[in-house]
């Protein structure tokens, strides 16, 4: 018998997680050990004849802000070209006009009324329960409140009137305009937006590539962003991140398991229970892959076979959802918003909160469904605010757990709105939603073959 063949086969490389939470681990605890080495300000390594080695001048401020800043320089790379890229090719599905003017619009208005709700909620409960509280972090960025612009202001600068100076800006909200007008005019463009939205549809993909090389990165970026933090910063600040995951956590699991039932039971008069129980199943693939794209043909099994929705409203709301319905990931950005702010001491005036509402609302439309982007889109949401991103290094140990729930919970609400609308169009077999029994016998789905896709 050779040596490969007394390899175990579940001998697997560690996965991106278990890499992110021991960078995470490891760095803490350098960046607490240099912080003890370090008393007072008292730095010096070795003191030889003709040269002093400063241990912050060779490693915090050298090798690992080095890394640390080109990972978060990374970060900020993707966010105008994915945000742009996703969202022109979600808009692009929408190839029927008459689904674009009527399912199209009820749709992508419950999308994005269920986002606003739920980052809302976020804030909310984020500020009752203060998790970034007393540990005041200083941030070599600067931050200067800037005067509230009016709602008539607000809107008018949406539109952009440079589509490239935009670009060039990172003014994000006149992309996401700039995008959803694009995308409108390619689905109706004929033969010819049909061969630029599947140029889109090939730069979707590099980009992607793109987030998993970064995020294959990461434990990197996080080692040392959190190695330099630690410098200065005690081991206190784990109990306030602990309750930055349980806020989360809470607020994800509310918005699952009441917001949803009670918007289902209000549109349609359905019982939520039946609903949330024939949900289970693509509720946990979502969790285990942490990937709205890849569940979906779960979640449409489970629209059409088990809640009676017709495959004519579901193969069309089920993939836009997973495109722009990304209640999860707006939730995590409301309370990380309000945990950065609070860690930095730096104080959101209520025109900033808004603005917050209103980007992460609208950039939801363009976070693609994939593990991870999140956190990209929460360096822009920091950014439109004034917020430190570096502040991201303290959550993103915790971050994939938490993906793994919002995934779940974005599936959840793509499922909820495609009932809501296919109810509303006469598109829905009621018989099969109450049969408890429904989709028993559906041929069994090959999950390993969709993880692995």
């Amino acid at each position: 018998m050779t040596i490969e063949q007394t390899t175990s086969p579940t001998l697997k490389k560690t996965s991106l997680t278990s890499r992110i939470v021991i960078g995470m681990v490891s760095g803490i605890f350098l960046g607490t050990f240099l912080q003890w080495l370090m008393p007072n300000g008292s730095d010096k390594l070795i003191n030889l004849y003709f040269f002093d080695l400063s241990l912050r001048g060779l490693l915090v401020d050298g090798v690992l802000e080095v890394i640390g800043q080109i990972f978060m320089a990374s970060l900020r790379m993707l966010v105008v070209p994915l945000v742009f890229v996703s969202l022109v090719c979600g808009v692009c599905s929408l190839k029927d006009t008459s689904k674009l003017g009527r399912i199209g619009g009820k749709a992508i208005g419950l999308y994005l009324a269920t986002t606003a709700i739920a980052i809302s909620f976020a804030i909310f409960v984020a500020l009752l329960i203060a998790p970034g509280e007393g540990v005041n972090m200083v941030s070599n960025s600067s931050f200067t409140s800037r005067e509230a612009p009016s709602l008539a202001q607000v809107i008018i600068q949406m539109f952009p009137t440079n589509p490239f100076a935009s670009f060039a800006q990172g003014n994000m909200l006149q992309i996401i305009v700039f995008a959803l007008l694009f995308g409108i005019a390619i689905a109706l463009s004929g033969k010819a937006g049909e061969r630029i939205a599947s140029l889109f549809e090939d730069l979707s993909e590099v980009i992607m590539r793109l987030v998993t090389i970064l995020m294959n990165i990461a434990p990197y970026g996080v080692f040392a962003l959190l190695a330099t933090l630690f410098t200065t910063v005690s081991l206190d600040t784990f109990g306030n991140l602990i309750k930055y995951f349980f806020v989360v956590f809470f607020v994800l699991v509310i918005h699952a398991l009441v917001t949803y039932p009670i918007i289902l039971k209000m549109l349609t008069g359905l019982n939520p229970l039946i609903f949330l129980k024939k949900m289970r199943d693509a509720a946990i693939f979502a969790f285990s892959t942490a990937s709205s794209n890849a569940t979906i043909p779960v979640t449409l099994e489970t629209a059409t076979k088990k809640m009676g929705v017709k495959n004519s409203i579901a193969s069309f709301t089920v993939p836009l959802g997973a495109t722009i319905n990304m209640d999860g990931t707006a939730i995590m950005q409301g309370v990380a918003t309000v945990f950065i702010a609070q860690v930095f001491t730096q104080d959101l005036t209520l025109a900033d909160y808004l603005t917050v509402v209103l980007t992460a609302t609208l950039a939801s439309i363009g976070t693609a469904g994939v593990p991870g982007v999140g956190l990209i889109m929460l360096a822009m949401v920091l950014d439109q605010v004034g917020l430190p991103v570096e502040g991201i290094a303290l959550i993103i140990g915790v971050d994939r757990i938490l993906d793994m729930t919002r995934t779940a919970v974005n599936v959840t609400g793509d499922s909820m709105v495609s009932v809501v609308i296919a109810k509303s169009e006469d598109q829905f077999d009621e018989d099969m939603y109450l049969d408890p029994k429904a989709g028993h016998n559906i041929e069994e789905i090959d999950f390993k073959h969709l993880k692995d896709n």
